[in-house]
This record gives C-alpha cells, structure tokens and sequence, in this order.
C-alpha cells in the first residue's frame, strides 16, 4: 500500500545472460529487437567490463553484491579446496559480503528475484528468490517455500538440457522458447499478487543460444540463422511485456526511470580454443606423474604453475599446495616469465592474449589471497580453457561462441557512469529503489 496516498516507486531489472554490447546494437538496429531498439532511442546502452574471469559464477556475484572477487571470495565455477589441489563448486552460502537486496531489506524495501544465477542453495532474502543455474533441484532453489508449489504447478525449469542441447540443436531452439515462456508464467506467478519494491527476472537462454550456435547469428547462410533471430524476437516480445507493465505501476516521473537491463558478459565467436595447461607443460612450468593424468592432484614435484578453468593461474606455492615448489623469493621471477611468454603467443600470426592480469590488478579485498595469481585474458576469438586431458595447445569442440570481458551492456534512463564495471551496478539500482 502506498504511503500517505502516494504511489510506491518501484524498480525492475531484466537480465540477459552473456548477450554482448554489440548483438544488442546490432539486432535493434536491424529490426529484430524493436522494443530494445525504442528502449535505445529512450535511454542510455552502455558498454560494459565485468570481473575476471568473465564467467557467470563470477559476474552475478559481483553485480549481486556490489564487490570484487577479493571481497565476495567467488573466484570461478571450480575453486581449489585450502592446502589442496582438489577443487570444489562454490555456492550462494560461499558468498561472503550481503547482497543488495539484503541492504534494501534493511531499508524496508521489499525484493522478488527470479532465476538469478549463483544464488542454489536459495536462502532467505527479504522477499522472494528463485535461484537460476547451477542449481541442482527446484526445491532447494525457492525461497520462502510456500512457492515451490506454485512453481510446479506451471512445470517451472531452471535451465534447458545443457547436455542435449549442445548436440541436438534443434532441441535447443525448441526448448530455449519452453524455458523463456516458463519465465513469463514466473513473472505472473508473483507480479500484482505480491507486495514488492524491487523485481528482478533473468534470461538465460541467451548465453545457451550463444555458446552452441553462435555461428549461426554471424552465417545469414546457416540453417539455424533464422532461429537465433526468433529467439531473440522472443527475448525482445519479453522485454517489452516487462517495460510494459513496469510503466503501468512504476509510480516513476520520468518514461523509463527505475527500469534497468544488463548482461553479465559480453560473447563472440571462437576462432581457437587455447589450453593454457598445455602452455605451460611445453615451457616447463608443468608437469604430470603420468602422460595422462586424470586431475591437478596428478601433478609432478617440482611444477610451478597450473590452471584452473576457465584459464586462472595459480603459482604452485610452498605452504599454499601439498606439493608446492614455489617460494616467495622466486614468485616473481616465475610470474614474469609467464607473462612474457603469454605475451608472445600467437596463432597463425595473430596475438592470443589481450593481457595478463596479476591478482592485485584485479581483486581486492580480504579473499584476494584464495584467488589466482595469474588472470589471463583472450583476444576476442582466443577461448582459454583449463583443460588437462587434451594433447595439443590450440583446439576446437563444437561450442562455437565465447565470453568476453570488456563488452557486457547496461541500459538506464539516466547516463551511466564511464568506464563502467558491473561492481557498479548495485549502488545505481540500490539508489533508484530506496
């Protein structure tokens, strides 16, 4: 109920999982997205970076709290286990600072958040959470659990067939279309029937679309052209509902104020896929127990370095890793000779790495210590991966699009700020709420 007679300011955020800066220029511009296109023409697109790496077990933790990796202790899908080299999935109890919905509910502000990534296991916010990938069961995705039934009753998904869809795309589309009507029916689950200040919905399928056919978006010859355009006609018909009904209820002065579109990372086209692992073994930073092993845990005395997905660094440093060989006198020696040799690798004559960042150029924070102290970054094309259990340096499988850094996109009524970092986004949404 609104105060003293007086509608109730709300706020809306749509996410768009991995959908770059330029897709979404590019799609409005040739009449695919004309919601997104009007949206434009209202507003402010801008291009923006994200935290390393650029994958989303990182990116939604930093827009979620408003900090870095050194200080939400959220360092990749996999993080080595302490004194070990055997890994483990972080979770949203591995969050380590608030989130802003939890600083609005302070204020009274009341928050519904649907499929948000890197939230499984769901545990209270002040409101309303369903967590989005990587989550395990619907159950332990939904808070408060008064929900899940309601959930079920509409056949709610999480995520599509990762699995399936990556081999069979035509499954891909058709689920991709299920999952985003599922959203919808979410949205309607809750909207008008709850009291809120603050609504968030993310799509995910955009990334999925991305990773397996991207191809098909750049080859207007491809058989699955058209249907990475009508996904993205369905993204936009989305997009428009929501913007819609915001404006119907948002109590807001001004057209589009308090209404807010992001990705989490920007995307491209694989040209290589780069094992960074097998970088190092050829140069002598690494070596195994066996020509084939099975994990890190296999790896020899005497290595100095190895990778963890999606490329991360780790110097492999006495008192840190059972087998450390690596002390503090020698640390930099190490990390500059990677570097520079990163530096200098190429494919076909063109540079691999755009730049390698160091743990302190990128985090801070009291968990910087548990981060990577080596961040490589791909030219766009080059996709870094960690793998062990592939023999040569430069690869392809069938995923045929890749993350990157530096074009993530934030939409606002007002300008944003320059130089924008996706660490940013908390306190602008967290001002235009309470």
């Amino acid at each position: 109920m609104a105060l003293f007679g007086r509608r109730k300011h709300k706020t809306l955020v749509v996410g768009l999982d991995g959908v770059p800066y330029p897709l979404l220029q590019d799609l409005a511009a040739n009449g695919t997205m004309p919601n997104v296109a009007k949206l434009i023409e209202l507003g402010h697109l801008a291009k923006m970076k994200v935290t390393l790496p650029e994958i989303s077990a990182v990116s939604w933790p930093s827009f979620m709290t408003g900090a870095n990796p050194g200080e939400h202790g959220i360092f990749g899908f996999l993080d080595p286990k302490p004194g070990s080299y055997d890994v483990r999935f972080p979770n949203f109890r591995d969050v380590k600072v608030p989130t802003f919905w939890d600083k609005m509910g302070e204020k009274k502000k009341t928050s519904i958040v649907i499929n948000q990534p890197s939230t499984y296991p769901a545990h209270e916010i002040p409101g309303i959470l369903v967590s989005g990938f990587v989550a395990l069961s619907l159950k332990k995705s939904v808070y408060p659990a008064r929900i899940l039934d309601s959930l079920e009753s509409i056949n709610y998904a999480i995520d599509i067939d990762t699995r399936q869809a990556r081999e069979d795309h035509d499954y891909l589309i058709d689920d991709l279309g299920k999952t985003l009507d599922g959203r919808l029916r979410a949205v309607d689950l809750f909207w008008g029937k709850e009291d809120w200040d603050y609504f968030q919905v993310v799509v995910t399928g955009t990334d999925r679309l991305q990773h397996y056919i991207w191809n098909a978006y750049e080859d207007p010859s491809d058989k699955y052209h058209d249907a990475f355009l009508d996904y993205y006609r369905k993204v936009d018909a989305f997009i428009g509902e929501m913007y819609g009904r915001f404006s119907e209820i948002s109590g807001r002065t001004h057209e589009g104020e308090g209404f807010f579109m992001l990705s989490d990372h920007g995307f491209c086209g694989i040209e290589q896929e780069v094992r960074v692992s097998n970088w190092l073994r050829e140069n002598g930073f690494l070596s195994f127990e066996s020509d084939a092993p099975g994990s890190i845990e296999d790896i020899a005395e005497g290595s100095k370095a190895f990778v963890i997905d999606p490329g991360r660094i780790y110097l492999n440093r006495k008192g840190r890793f059972p087998k450390g060989s690596v002390d503090e006198a020698s640390a930099r020696t190490i990390m500059d000779e990677i570097k520079a040799g990163l530096a200098e690798l190429q494919y076909e004559g063109k540079p691999v790495i755009e730049r390698v960042f160091e743990r302190d150029e990128v985090y801070s924070g009291p968990e910087s210590a548990r981060g990577p102290d080596l961040i490589p970054v791909g030219n766009h094309g080059f996709d870094l991966k960690g793998t062990i259990k592939e023999a040569e340096l430069f690869g392809r499988t069938n995923l045929t699009g890749m993350h990157t850094w530096d074009e993530a996109f934030f939409w606002s009524a007002k300008e944003a700020p320059a130089d924008l970092n996706i660490t940013q986004l908390a306190n602008i949404i967290m001002e235009a709420t309470v």
